[in-house]
């Protein structure tokens, strides 16, 4: 049985290669690792050129949004906030028409953590630019700490992974409102929002953690079926 190609987005940062840097195009091998063992053929996107976006979704039967650089306020018409990360604007560009054409296409998404904001986004949704400000804790941004994430079972999610996943996922931009078409599926035990679906997609599904690290490949498994 062929391997169904599955798009992996990517980012420009500098490398090095002996006494030479220059930019280069940059994704975790994690990724590719788990759509492989999914049994997908994973295939790197740099954040270039917006007229191949039509291109790739044409010839990808799937599509993992990655993780990375929170998404830049401008895109949501909000303000950015001087505390979080500089904002890659070529990356937010690229993305958010990938995932539109993706949804268009009924192309089937993963959206990990930066990805699920991208699809909040892509959808006409908005997002928490820090997410400190609006609780009375800053337990979602603590590195290393595990928390339990409740899962809706009647949701694609809840059928790849059970009504609870416990998850490590520091975090500091969260879901404030809901794109078009999109359903809130897992939250955390301050309903912040950690998983989304989209309606009447194949498979359009963003979670805030990081399934691609660790040994649970069942989202991966979960994609690389609906790509098939």
């Amino acid at each position: 049985m062929s391997r169904p190609l599955i798009g992996i987005t990517a980012y420009f940062e500098a490398a090095r290669w002996g006494d030479w840097v220059r930019e280069a195009v940059l994704s975790p091998p994690a990724y590719a690792k788990a759509v492989e063992r999914a049994g997908g053929a994973p295939l790197v996107l740099p954040p270039i050129n917006l007229h191949a976006v039509d291109d790739y979704v044409r010839q990808l039967r799937g599509i993992v949004l990655a993780g990375g650089v929170e998404v830049g306020a401008a895109a949501y018409g909000g303000e950015q906030d001087a505390r979080a990360a500089e904002a890659q604007a070529h990356r937010d560009r690229f993305e958010l028409a990938l995932a539109r054409a993706a949804v268009q296409a009924d192309v089937p998404i993963l959206a990990v953590e930066r990805g699920m904001h991208v699809l909040n986004v892509a959808q006409g949704g908005t997002l928490i630019p820090w997410l400190p400000d609006v609780l009375d804790h800053d337990r979602h941004a603590e590195p290393g700490t595990p928390h339990v994430i409740q899962v809706s079972v009647s949701s694609r999610l809840g059928k790849a992974v059970g009504d609870q996943v416990e998850v490590v996922a520091p975090h500091r931009q969260s879901v404030r409102r809901l794109g078009g078409g999109l359903l809130a599926v897992a939250w955390a035990d301050d309903q912040i929002v950690e998983g989304i679906e989209l309606q009447g997609h194949r498979f359009g599904v963003g979670v805030q953690w990081h399934p691609e690290r660790g040994e649970d490949g069942r989202l991966f498994d979960a994609l690389v079926e609906a790509a098939r």
